[in-house]
C-alpha cells in the first residue's frame, strides 16, 4: 500500500510539475514586465480613476497581453536562432566528409532551384521513348532547348528531366524532338506521386480533348 501511495505521489508530482513551473514562470513575468508596462502605459489616467475596478481590470488585461506577446516573441526568436545553428552546425558536419559532400551540395542545389517562386522550372508532365523505340519514360519538360543543341541537332528540340524512382531529386536530362514528346494532362504533383510511388500510384484519368500545346519557359509545343 505505502508502495502504491509512493508512486501515485511521483505520478502527480510529474503531473503537477510543469503546471507548477508555467504558474510560476507566468506569475513571475506578470509582476515583473506586464504590470511595469501596462502601468507605464496608462499612467496618464488619474489616480482616482485608476483605482476604478474596470480600470484595474483593463490593466490585468493588458499585462497578461504583454506577457503573452513576449512569451510568443522569445519562442519564435529562440526557435529561429536555435534552428539556423543546428543547420549551420548539420551542414559543416556533411560539408566535411568526403564524397558525401558532393552530393549533399548537388541536392541542395536542386532543391533551392526548384522551390524559387520567380520561375516554374517544370512546364508539363510528358511522355517519351527512352531508352528504346516502345518504352516510354516519364519526365517533365522544363523549356526549350536552345544555342547549340539546337543548331547542331537540326531539329526543333526540348529539354525533359528525368527523376529517378524513388528519389526524384536526381535523374537526367534528355534532348528530345519536339514531335516525339507526349504531353500529359496530369498535374506536376500527380507527376511526382506516380514516380515516387514507383507506378503503385496512379493519378486519375478523365477523358476528354488532348492538350496539345504547352507554353514552355521560350516558346510553345
Amino acid at each position: 500500500m505505502l508502495r502504491q501511495l509512493r508512486n501515485g505521489f511521483f505520478a502527480g508530482l510529474i503531473i503537477a510539475a510543469p503546471l507548477g513551473v508555467t504558474i510560476f514562470v507566468v506569475n513571475f513575468m506578470l509582476s515583473r514586465i506586464g504590470e511595469p508596462i501596462s502601468n507605464a502605459i496608462f499612467q496618464f489616467i488619474d489616480e482616482a480613476i485608476r483605482n476604478q475596478w474596470f480600470i484595474q481590470l483593463l490593466l490585468s488585461i493588458a499585462s497578461i497581453f504583454i506577457v503573452v506577446l513576449v512569451i510568443t516573441l522569445l519562442g519564435f526568436l529562440s526557435r529561429y536562432f536555435i534552428g539556423r545553428i543546428f543547420i549551420n552546425l548539420s551542414e559543416r558536419i556533411i560539408n566535411a566528409v568526403p564524397f558525401i559532400n558532393a552530393v549533399y551540395k548537388t541536392v541542395k542545389q536542386i532543391v533551392d532551384t526548384f522551390s524559387k517562386q520567380q520561375k516554374a522550372v517544370f512546364q508539363k508532365v510528358v511522355l517519351t521513348e527512352y531508352p528504346r523505340k516502345g518504352v516510354y519514360v516519364l519526365g517533365f519538360l522544363t523549356s526549350d532547348a536552345k544555342g547549340e543543341v539546337q543548331n547542331k541537332t537540326g531539329a526543333e528540340v526540348v529539354n525533359v528531366f528525368v527523376p529517378t524512382t524513388p528519389n526524384p531529386t536526381s535523374g537526367f536530362l534528355l534532348m528530345v524532338p519536339r514531335d516525339e514528346v507526349i504531353i500529359m494532362e496530369m498535374t506536376i504533383a500527380d507527376g511526382m506521386k506516380l514516380i515516387v510511388s514507383g507506378g503503385a500510384v496512379t493519378p486519375p484519368f478523365r477523358e476528354g480533348t488532348d492538350e496539345l500545346t504547352v507554353e514552355t519557359a521560350s516558346g510553345n509545343i
